[in-house]
């Protein structure tokens, strides 16, 4: 075993290449457990509080390991700050050869074959978006890795990129004309002689789980797993153990098709036609929705009439679209692949229409049939009930360490939710805490006198309980909410209050006005702004210092009841004689209130309140496992005390 307590002291290697770095016990403890586990070859689940370095904690012992190692992170700024940065220094300190590889989505690259076929046909939505195209062009003879993130003069949701890069349906594989200079393949040929190879979490199943476009090799030659940002897997291996067909697919297909029309079947206008009437089917079966942002059932889908009507119509034109298809398929390789993908989400349409309620497959697996209506999409989806026997049967292939990590894994000290989930009942745990001083250095603001939280005027007493504690903190705040209905209506309240005040001493922005990290970059450098944001800050946003002093949370986080895939989950637990709320919806609610307030204290000079405005942590007894599942906050519910710590 090597020296981890040399190599992690005040005086060691990672001492010496890391400034402002600190000496923590968990740290070295942790680092133990997980090098034992890849030693041996043993799945471990480990929690470890803000602050404990779990970062170095698991890159060490992967790297001293010499096997070959998969890192998947949550999020693509993790996995940058992990390849550019961490692994580098980490590697440095300890004097190991290993050779390290980034692997992102294909979505990420640019693709040859598309940005030509997109710069031929010459149509753009704007003038923008021609600019944003060309200079992808010059980007695309300069680059050797092709990754869209070095190009930061095109934004990242710029429709342009769209244009040049794939999908896994658009990519033509081996049959592509510019296979040679394909930077996705590239990039996979450089990961599979790595030795440490950082991908995603949507990359891992869609490609080493699912065994997808030919990248089965890599998990097959791995000895270790390491998850960081863990507490995502349920939800993503639902996604991609799941099945889904829709509009987006369709429209993307009618556009893909029109392009390679025009490059190699300009004699054949029914072709064209035929793109033009299937997308107008696709956007009619859209529009017989009057709302966005609804999750309908089965059952609820079958009461609406005129989407099952506009869905027979979309059918027909796919079936005639696909006729005029085949017919030209044989001039091009892009038109074959057009061709194959109409046939598949017939096939998904086909699936998705037979079975009931719950459909189970041969492999006595139950999923959930459900529609998402989203603002320019209608996606059927089949998702299955539990994802643990899945994922189980993935791990079962090939002894290696599997190693899950996060800040929030554990309900207080119990793992049991995390465990049923991916079935991973054998694992073996561990827990480490924070280093920080929290009671010294935060609050915990419960306002006293709160309606219920279903009430008419719940959100009008959020905003009057929060801000008298906002004027205390001087803005500094991120306000997060539950659901976007509560942002937009919270944001309107406290404009209404700054808008009255003589000179308005905050800047408040809002979730959406711009992309995420300008977002987060104008929050640091104001210093006094309010940020009214939902689901998407509540985890994977680092704001250090003084510019985050407060965080408030409008309700505990229960998914809605009415949710398709969480009511067919409650009903399957109760036929299991299980209780769907202590054993289900109350961890969930629990994980993600810890992400939430994950928000507020990220190093140990931070201070701050976490105001928490729902009454029912108070007032019910389940509030009590939500509480003490948070950090050792000094607790309070009088807001001079608040007023008194900002002092």
């Amino acid at each position: 075993m090597h020296n981890l307590n040399s190599l992690f002291s005040p005086e060691g290697p990672l001492a010496r290449a890391i400034s402002g770095y600190r000496a923590r016990p968990q740290q070295v403890e942790m680092s133990a457990r997980i090098l034992e586990a890849i030693t041996d070859n043993r799945v471990l689940i480990a929690e470890a509080g803000t602050g404990t370095g779990k970062t170095f904690a698991y890159l060490v012992p992967a790297l001293l390991s010499g096997g070959k190692v998969i890192v998947s992170t949550g999020t693509k700024t993790l996995q940058d700050q992990l390849f550019n940065r961490d692994l580098p220094t980490v590697r440095e300190a300890l004097g190991v050869p290993a050779t390290l590889a980034l692997l992102k989505g294909r979505a990420n690259y640019i693709c040859p074959y598309h940005l030509a076929r997109a710069l031929e046909s010459g149509r753009f939505y704007s003038k923008e978006e021609s600019g944003h195209i060309r200079a992808i062009a010059r980007f695309a003879k300069s680059t050797s890795s092709g990754d869209k993130a070095e190009l930061s003069s095109v934004p990242e949701d710029s429709h342009a990129w769209s244009q040049a890069t794939s999908t896994r349906e658009n990519c033509l594989g081996s049959e592509c004309p510019n296979v040679k200079g394909c930077f996705v393949l590239a990039a996979r040929r450089e990961a599979m002689g790595a030795d440490v190879i950082v991908v995603n979490h949507h990359l891992f199943f869609a490609d080493v789980m699912l065994r997808d476009d030919g990248m089965g090799e890599l998990l097959p030659t791995c000895n270790t797993v390491i998850f960081d940002e863990a507490h995502q897997l349920p939800e993503v291996a639902g996604l991609f153990f799941g099945e889904s067909v829709g509009t987006a697919r369709i429209l993307d297909l009618a556009h893909d098709t029109k392009l390679e029309a025009i490059a190699n079947a300009k004699d054949y206008t029914p072709l064209q036609d035929a793109c033009r009437v299937l997308e107008k089917a696709a956007k009619d079966l859209r529009l017989s929705f009057s709302r966005e942002g609804l999750r309908i059932s089965e059952a609820q889908w079958r009461d609406h009439d005129e989407a099952q009507r506009m869905l027979v119509v979309l059918e027909g034109q796919l079936a005639e679209f696909t006729r005029h298809l085949e017919s030209q398929s044989g001039r091009s390789e892009g038109l074959e692949n057009c061709h194959l993908r109409a046939q598949e989400i017939t096939a998904g349409l086909k699936r998705w229409q037979i079975g009931s309620h719950a459909t189970a497959t041969e492999e006595g697996e139950s999923y959930v049939h459900w529609v998402e209506v989203t603002a320019y999409a209608v996606t059927l989806n089949l998702t299955p009930l539990s994802v643990a026997s899945l994922f189980q049967r993935q791990m079962a292939d090939h002894p290696r360490a599997w190693i899950f990590t996060s800040a929030t894994l554990a309900v207080g000290d119990d793992f049991g939710h995390y465990q049923s989930a991916l079935g991973l009942v054998e694992a073996e745990t561990g827990l480490w805490g924070s280093p920080f001083d929290f009671g010294h250095c935060s609050l915990l603001y419960c306002p006293p006198n709160m309606p219920d939280p279903n009430s008419a005027f719940y959100l009008e007493a959020v905003a009057e309980a929060a801000w008298p504690v906002l004027q205390a903190s001087r803005g500094r705040a991120f306000m997060l909410c539950t659901s976007l209905r509560a942002m937009r209506r919270i944001h309107e309240l406290f404009k209404e209050k700054i808008e009255a005040m003589e000179d308005a001493p905050y800047a408040l922005l809002l979730q959406g006005e711009s992309s995420k990290s300008e977002l987060l970059d104008r929050f640091r450098q104001l210093g006094n702004a309010i940020l009214v944001a939902s689901v998407s800050f509540w985890e994977g946003v680092d704001v250090r210092g003084e510019a985050l002093s407060l965080v408030i949370i409008d309700k505990l986080p229960f998914a809605p009841p009415d949710d398709p895939v969480l009511s067919a989950r409650i009903e399957h637990i109760k036929k299991q004689g299980g209780n769907p709320f202590f054993d289900y919806q109350l961890p969930r609610t629990v994980i993600s209130m810890k992400q939430g307030a994950g928000r507020l204290i990220r190093d140990e000079t931070d201070r701050g309140v976490l105001m928490i405005c729902d009454p029912r942590l108070v007032g019910k007894p389940y509030g009590r496992r939500i509480w003490q599942s948070l950090p050792p906050m000094r607790r309070t519910r009088e807001i001079r005390e608040v007023e008194e710590f900002f002092r």
